[in-house]
């Protein structure tokens, strides 16, 4: 075969859209152009009684159209003239529009944006490498905070996206050590790492460039963290199994500190506003753990964020845990008054139903107290499940025993499926306790609404476990680490418990006292040399308490 006959069988080359709408323009144009010269240079022969040259009009044509002036011409005697300059004129501003539109806005949009120019300077800042869940949430969480960080995103169209929205966003690879560097690795304090697989090589190249950060990896199962904690992952956290231990401490009850007394014991219990409390929306200070005479408010979680000592103006929610100090009998009869939850008595065996035998399911199986009675749900028989089944269908729940339960915690795979299991089961029982978990922030209150008592999202403890590890705290789990000790009253002697208790810039606060086999829990008690008291807070608030009190 000859090259010509090769070159004649080839294809024709095909245009793109683009070069074709630039070439139709470019002809468009011209054509424009060429019209208006030929009938201008002929309107001014025959109207205007002017001879000149067809460059001359091609000239007047070009500065008609983009309005910078018209030289020795104008002006003009004639309608008919008038008539063609204005009508040249509208022209011009129209293909005005149509330039910026088709060559020169596209040509801006196609400019190479470093959004590292639009980054602040850094230092002791969080470097986050790639984050799977809801960037928004896990940003706004660090804004609001005033938490330095950057974040490099592996999608450049993201990555414009939330750098367009104000955040502190480059494109890159977090692979790379270049690209890890414009996010100033090595004046960071914390590696953020949600890449999957990627996490193990990040977290490698991130420590060749600064040794001395603290790295927080999420990962998708535990059965990751001893090889990530090998690398050098200080906190390995899978966040479906960390919220299933979650809900499985708020299933069961939490911490009691027995005292001398044969009347009652002393303790910590949750009470929980649930979606009905006629304490929704009421403020801590109006509610009636404020005032009451034997008990005392430690602390409250909040939309899943602990806060010890709650403000006043804090408003209760029915995602509202409280956690309130005094004698067992009180906090009992004050939960069924207004929170309106069933607490297993001493001889009432929890009964708890878990619907979704996954990372999240697991530890909650795993987490609930031996004398529980577990009845998992799972659709996947090698889960081996308790029941097989789908947990949105009202057979499924009955066949677990949800009329009876004193639980349900709902640790399913999608937030649709969550709402719909927590609805099904709220139909079927008003009594059961409903604890969800929820991937998106905003599923949350749609659970609540659904009939859930207390849910957890994922994207919001993740952001909440993150801006807490950029202020350096530990990330506290429901209960379990809240403390309740017996101490010597010797430091508050001639106090009375209303003025310890009003001092919030602790974290810790005295719930009662015990004196001669008794315990005294009215606020206007004054501490004596003889008592000891019960002091409420978290763990490294009563480690300080402890510490002043061996110091005296």
């Amino acid at each position: 075969m000859r090259p010509y006959e090769l070159v004649d069988k080839l294809p024709p080359k095909r245009f793109t859209r683009r070069q074709r709408l630039l070439l139709v323009y470019v002809v468009g144009l011209v054509t424009v152009i060429l019209s208006y010269t030929l009938l201008y240079n002929a309107g001014m022969r025959y109207f205007e009684g002017t001879q000149q040259s067809v460059f001359h009009s091609a000239q007047i044509v070009v500065e008609t159209m983009t309005t910078t002036g018209y030289g020795s011409d104008s002006p003009w005697s004639t309608p008919v003239m008038n008539l063609m300059m204005i009508t040249m004129q509208v022209t011009g501003v129209g293909i005005g529009f149509v330039t910026l539109r088709v060559l020169v806005i596209p040509l801006f949009e196609r400019a190479p944006l470093d959004l590292d120019d639009r980054l602040s300077a850094k230092n002791d800042h969080i470097v986050l490498a790639e984050y799977q869940r809801n960037t928004e949430v896990m940003l706004d969480e660090l804004e609001e905070l005033g938490v330095q960080y950057v974040l490099i995103e592996s999608e450049e169209a993201e990555a414009k996206r939330l750098s367009d929205d104000g955040y502190q966003v480059i494109h890159g690879d977090p692979e790379d050590r270049e690209d890890l560097g414009r996010a100033t690795i090595e004046r960071a304090k914390v590696l953020i790492t949600d890449a999957g697989d990627q996490t193990a090589s990040i977290v490698l190249t991130s420590l060749e460039a600064n040794e001395a950060l603290d790295v927080v990896s999420f990962t998708a199962s535990t059965r990751r963290k001893a090889a990530l904690m090998e690398i050098g992952v200080d906190r390995c956290v899978a966040p479906n199994a960390l919220i299933g231990h979650q809900l499985a401490e708020m299933a069961t009850t939490p911490i009691a500190v027995e005292s001398d007394a044969e009347s009652d014991e002393i303790g910590i219990r949750e009470v929980l506003i649930r979606r009905d409390s006629p304490l929704h929306g009421v403020r801590v200070s109006d509610s009636p753990m404020a005032d009451h005479p034997a008990l005392t408010l430690v602390a409250g979680w909040f939309d899943g964020e602990l806060r010890v000592s709650p403000e006043p103006g804090d408003r209760l929610t029915p995602n509202t845990v409280l956690l309130v100090a005094g004698p067992i009998s009180e906090i009992a009869d004050l939960s069924r008054e207004v929170a309106g939850v069933q607490h297993p008595s001493g001889t009432t065996q929890p009964d708890v139903v878990i619907a979704g035998v996954g990372e999240g399911g697991s530890a909650a199986e795993e987490t609930l107290p031996a004398a529980t009675t577990v009845t998992t749900i799972d659709q996947d028989p090698d889960a081996t499940p308790d029941v097989v089944g789908d947990a949105t269908e009202p057979e499924t729940l009955r066949e677990a025993g949800i009329e009876t339960a004193t639980a349900l915690i709902v640790t399913v795979g999608d937030d649709a499926t969550s709402l719909l299991t927590v609805a099904m089961a709220r139909a079927l029982s008003s009594d059961v306790e409903i604890l969800a978990r929820v991937t998106a922030a905003e599923k949350a209150s749609a659970a609540v609404r659904a009939g859930a008592d207390y849910t957890l999202s994922v994207q919001r403890v993740c952001a909440r476990l993150v801006a807490a590890e950029a202020h350096g705290e530990r990330v506290m789990s429901p209960v379990n680490q809240i403390r309740l000790v017996r101490t010597s009253g010797e430091s508050f002697v001639g106090e009375q418990l209303a003025t310890i208790r009003q001092d919030l810039t602790r974290d810790w606060t005295v719930v009662g006292i015990a004196r001669a086999g008794d315990i005294l829990t009215d606020e206007e008690t004054t501490v004596r040399q003889t008592d000891e008291v019960f002091v409420a807070g978290s763990d490294d608030a009563i480690q300080k308490f402890e510490q002043t009190v061996d110091a005296t």
